[in-house]
């Protein structure tokens, strides 16, 4: 006579999975805004976009990396979510779009709803506080293909803008001014790097406490990545705005380059922003060569404005207002060749 085999037997538990898929209904439910057609549940999302008269959607996707280890050895779910949302509020707010709506895809080999739901509660404030809605997303269960306690995240943003209101950058020109805001320390990026000289070359854990940090390595490394979407729609709104660079990874180094016109380069002042003691001290570890370093982690500087000279003092004015902190840190300055380095170090 041969055995019953279930799907449990094979590892996966639907009764554990409808009782998260329950916790992300009334997670999600708290985000939606009257354009949402549809419930959580549904084969497809709905949005309408009703309102808008010449609208470019503008979309991205992204993770937080191996920052996901830090919530493993730690046991702490409820930030991870906040950080993949703010990070993909970041990457479209940057070319002048609103966020309209999010999707996530949660993954993991054993299925516990009570982690799942402190993620999802991550991922609903996040939203919420970025005036997006959590529209849909995917839960599933691999069995095997995860270590145990272990799983992956991944957002998916859509948001709007007006074709007229596009930040592209283009009318950047030598002369204008680069702000940098602060970061909340690494953010998403870097950690793969941050873990080795941290844990395994210092031999340190995420209770240690050292001197130069106001925390314990988990406390620091788990703060939130930070939105920058209410110092850019303010200031785009005013027309104050050139273009902003989300400095992730490839950090300064990599990401102003992508809104600059082939022409221009930028000289940045080292010495302009105070220093986060995290990244002194990751330096120190690992004696990591400047360009390796300056391209791994965004040194204390989360987002970067460009702004002509005429107009720094309505845009100070307005950030002090936000209470948003800023540093002016380079310019734009002429590119005239191939060969000049995009962006040069002071």
């Amino acid at each position: 006579m041969s055995t019953k085999t279930t799907y449990r037997d094979a590892g996966v538990d639907i009764d554990e999975a409808d009782r998260a898929v329950g916790w992300i209904k009334r997670c999600a439910a708290k985000t939606l805004t009257p354009s949402v057609l549809t419930s959580i549940g549904s084969f497809g999302a709905g949005f309408s976009l009703k309102g808008w008269r010449d609208p470019v959607l503008i979309s991205s996707a992204d993770g937080v990396g191996t920052k996901l280890k830090i919530a493993f050895v730690t046991g702490r779910h409820d930030t991870i979510g906040e950080d993949l949302v703010n990070h993909c509020v970041n990457d479209i707010a940057v070319q002048g779009a609103t966020p309209l709506f999010f999707l996530d895809y949660f993954s993991v080999g054993k299925l516990d709803a009570a982690v799942c739901a402190k993620v999802v509660e991550g991922i609903a404030r996040g939203c919420k506080r970025n005036d997006c809605a959590l529209i849909g997303g995917e839960t599933a269960e691999m069995p095997g293909l995860y270590a145990p306690g272990e799983y992956d995240l991944a957002g998916f943003i859509v948001g709007a803008v007006e074709r007229n209101r596009l930040l592209t950058g283009a009318d950047i020109k030598p002369g204008d001014l680069l702000l940098g805001l602060p970061s909340h320390g690494l953010h998403t990026n870097g950690y793969s790097l941050a873990r080795k000289l941290l844990f395994d070359t210092a031999g340190h854990t995420p209770d240690t406490r050292l001197p130069e940090l106001a925390r314990t390595i988990g406390d620091e490394l788990l703060k939130i990545h930070k939105s920058y979407l209410k110092p850019i729609r303010a200031l785009h709104k005013e027309k104050l705005l050139k273009g902003a660079a989300h400095i992730t990874g490839g950090g300064l180094t990599d990401n102003i380059p992508r809104i600059l016109p082939s022409t221009c380069a930028v000289e940045i002042d080292l010495n302009s922003w105070p220093r986060q003691p995290i990244f002194d001290l990751l330096q120190k570890i690992g004696r990591t060569p400047n360009d390796d370093f300056r391209r791994t982690f965004n040194l204390g500087i989360g987002m970067v404005f460009v702004i002509s000279p005429n107009k720094i003092g309505s845009v100070s004015q307005m950030l002090r207002e936000l209470r948003e902190p800023f540093h002016q840190i380079g310019h734009v300055v002429s590119r005239k060749s191939s060969r000049q380095r995009r962006v040069s170090y002071l």
